[in-house]
Parts: structure tokens; C-alpha cells; sequence
């Protein structure tokens, strides 16, 4: 199952997550993907392994890096920096989240590449964009994508500090969205016979996430008002606790649908009656009393027997609010194709799908991450250096 991408080749100079999630994603799609990493310890995301605990392994760099080629290439040295040439001439897509100013230095920009390649479709993730006077400001994606763009704000209960986002968030959807853009470009090229420049950035992907506050605030110059779950204006979308402290959430974004089988999954029928809750209004008017009635009925029982009365009821939209233990046990996550088994030597590692399948060229992982330098003999091999040509270049410390 070679996915639709089979064919391509992509050369990515990635480090930490956002671009090598882009390069990721397109070699699930097939791609071939050759990762260049530095001399010594290579991208440093291969020190994830020791930052979140003593671990065997790095599950966090296999999972954006598998079906991956590495060499090993030192950029610094004139030949290193040939090598990379040399591969760039012969790709298709070129995927980076280095910084501009470094890329420049390196002869690797866009403007030189697509000067030397014409059909190369140069892939590119910033903190900030390529213009204005941050584009060569350092960011990670809780700098970019969390905090600048507002998605921490907007999660920001009055009173309370911001959360924490999760590792990779912004850098993952951002690298989703880069692989998207560089299909496009591609499917482009066939028209046109000519690549181009394709980027992103972490704080567009954050711009983009709460594109629903922010097109009410371009177009009314209103902010609209962080929830807070003990007054939503809609008792029907809000996050309750059962008995047993687990959570769920209702989901009834139409509240006049979604009211009575609330109401009577409640135990209180004669809430479809009662003129203070008969509208939209008129439920937000009292949402604070409604809310704090149903905290008593819902902690009466566990939220296992909650979902099976929630299930009976016909538009009562609801969904458990999952550990990641729950997560990995959920048989809908395994059947909706959310773990993949990579291969790995004599068996398979269960590692974290990427979100997109193809019903006519399904995709499948084909290998583990590289080790630093695993293919650095074949691709060189492939560019036409012979063995003691490849042995002279490690002894000048120029590959790996």
C-alpha cells in the first residue's frame, strides 16, 4: 500500500516537530522522504527520549519521523552544503521549518532553490510568517500558535491563569496543513510544469483555529466572551460531572431541539413546561439555576450509567470527556483507524495515525524512524559516490 504520494521525492531539513510533522505526513502519503540531520546529536527532537523521562525509546520522534530515509550531512562545509544541492535537484518537494535568516546563510532559501529548480515546490513553516518585523523571530508552537494568536487567551476561565497546551498541537495541524498546501502545489505542476513556494506559519495555524472569534471580531470589532460552564447561556452545550467524577459533555448546539430530551433524561419533564425555560432566551435568562440543577441529578449516578440512558434517548447528543487511557481503550479510536502498526524489525510498533486516508491508494507505514545517518551510504550511493568516495567524506566529518 505504497498511498498516493508514491513516487515523490522529498528532501526535509526539519528539527523539533512542525516540519518534520509536514515531512511526516507525507511520507505516510508514500513519499520518499531523505531527512537531513547535523553531525552529533542530530535533530533535537531525538532528545525528547530523555526530556519526558528515562526512556528505551522516543515514541515522540518515531511518530513524525517513521518511513523516513536519515543522512547525516554537515551544512556548514561547502561539500555538505553540494550534497544537499545535489539531492535538491533531483526532488520534487523541499520541507523546512529552519529559520530564514539561517536558510539564506546555507544557500537554501526559496528564491535560490526555485532559481536552481524550477520544478522543486519549497515547503516552508515559520514562527511568523516571511514578512514583517518578527519573520525571523525564534518561536515554538506555544509561542506562535498558543500564546501570540490568542487560542491560550480564548481558553482563559476569568480569574484563572492559561493553560498548558499540549506538546505538538500547534505544530502538528500546522504540518497537516503544509502537506496539504504542498499536494496543491504539486497537482499545480502538473498544469503548469513549474513548483513554488508554499508556507505557513505557527501563528497562522493559531489565527486560523479561532477563525470563529475572529471573524466576529474583524466584522463587529467585538470579542466574544470566554465560557465559563456554571453560566452558559445554552445549558444544552456544557460539560457536566457524574457521580463517579468522570466528565462528558452535552452536545446540543440546537437548543430548542435539543432541550426536551435533555429535560427529561434530567427526570424533570415538567421543564418543557414551565415558561421560564420555553425559549432560548428565556433558558439563558435562568441557565445558572438550570446548570446548577442538573450538577445535582448528574452526580446521582456514574457516567457510564448516564451515557447508557443518554444513548436511549433519540437528539441527546453527548460524548465522555476521555483520559488517554480511555482514549487507547475506546474501540471506535481503533476502528476510526487512529493507531497504525509500523513495521519494526521482526514485529510492528503501534504508533499514532496521521488524520487523512485514501479509499483508492490507502497508505501504510513502512518503517521505523531512522537512526541519525541510517541511509546516508544508499542516498549518497544513489547520488553516484562510490564507497571510497562515501569513506572520504565521513573521514573529512562531512556526512554520517
Amino acid at each position: 500500500m505504497p498511498g498516493p504520494l508514491e513516487g515523490v521525492r522529498v528532501v526535509e531539513l526539519g528539527v523539533w516537530v512542525a516540519g518534520p510533522a509536514a515531512g511526516g505526513v507525507l511520507a505516510d502519503w508514500g513519499a520518499d522522504v531523505v531527512k537531513i540531520e547535523p553531525p552529533g546529536l542530530g535533530d533535537p527532537a531525538r532528545s525528547f527520549g530523555s526530556m519526558f523521562g528515562d526512556f528505551p525509546f522516543n515514541p515522540i520522534f518515531e511518530n513524525d519521523n517513521r518511513s523516513k530515509r536519515g543522512i547525516v550531512l554537515d551544512l556548514q562545509q561547502a561539500e555538505g552544503r553540494e550534497i544537499a544541492l545535489e539531492l535538491l535537484d533531483e526532488a520534487d518537494v523541499f520541507v523546512t521549518n529552519v529559520r530564514l535568516a539561517a536558510l539564506e546563510r546555507l544557500g537554501l532559501d526559496h528564491a535560490t532553490l526555485l532559481a536552481r529548480n524550477p520544478r522543486l515546490v519549497y515547503g516552508a513553516i515559520t514562527g511568523y510568517g516571511f514578512d514583517g518585523p518578527d519573520k525571523d523571530k525564534a518561536a515554538y508552537d506555544i509561542a506562535g500558535y498558543w500564546s501570540r494568536s490568542g487560542v491560550a487567551s480564548l481558553l482563559t476561565s476569568p480569574g484563572n491563569h492559561p493553560p498548558f497546551q499540549r506538546g505538538g498541537m500547534g505544530d502538528h495541524t500546522a504540518g497537516q496543513s503544509l502537506a496539504g498546501g504542498i499536494s496543491a502545489a504539486l497537482f499545480q505542476r502538473e498544469r503548469s510544469g513549474k513548483g513554488q513556494l508554499v508556507m505557513t506559519s505557527l501563528l497562522r495555524q493559531g489565527l486560523y483555529t479561532i477563525s470563529f472569534d475572529l471573524s466576529v471580531a474583524v466584522r463587529f470589532g467585538v470579542a466574544m466572551g470566554v465560557a465559563d460552564r456554571k453560566s452558559m447561556g445554552n445549558p444544552c452545550v456544557n460539560n457536566y460531572c457524574a457521580g463517579d467524577g468522570k466528565w462528558f459533555w452535552i452536545v446540543g448546539l440546537e437548543g430548542d431541539r435539543h432541550w426536551p430530551p435533555l429535560a427529561r433524561v434530567a427526570g424533570h419533564p415538567e421543564w418543557l413546561d414551565d415558561p421560564r425555560f420555553g425559549s432560548m432566551p428565556e433558558r439563558a435568562q435562568h441557565a445558572a439555576e438550570i446548570i446548577e440543577e442538573l450538577d445535582r441529578v448528574f452526580a446521582t449516578r456514574t457516567r457510564a450509567e448516564w451515557g447508557e440512558i443518554f444513548d436511549a434517548e433519540e437528539d441527546l447528543w453527548w460524548a465522555p470527556v476521555q483520559d488517554v487511557d480511555e482514549v487507547m481503550a475506546d474501540p471506535q479510536v481503533h476502528a476510526a483507524g487512529g493507531f497504525v502498526d509500523v513495521p519494526d524489525e521482526d514485529t510492528t510498533t503501534k504508533l499514532p495515525a496521521t488524520p487523512v486516508d485514501f479509499g483508492g491508494t490507502p497508505w501504510a507505514p513502512r518503517a521505523m524512524a531512522p537512526s541519525p545517518g541510517q541511509h546516508t551510504d544508499e542516498v549518497l550511493g544513489e547520488l553516484g559516490r562510490s564507497a571510497d568516495q562515501i569513506a572520504a567524506l565521513r573521514e573529512k566529518s562531512i556526512v554520517g
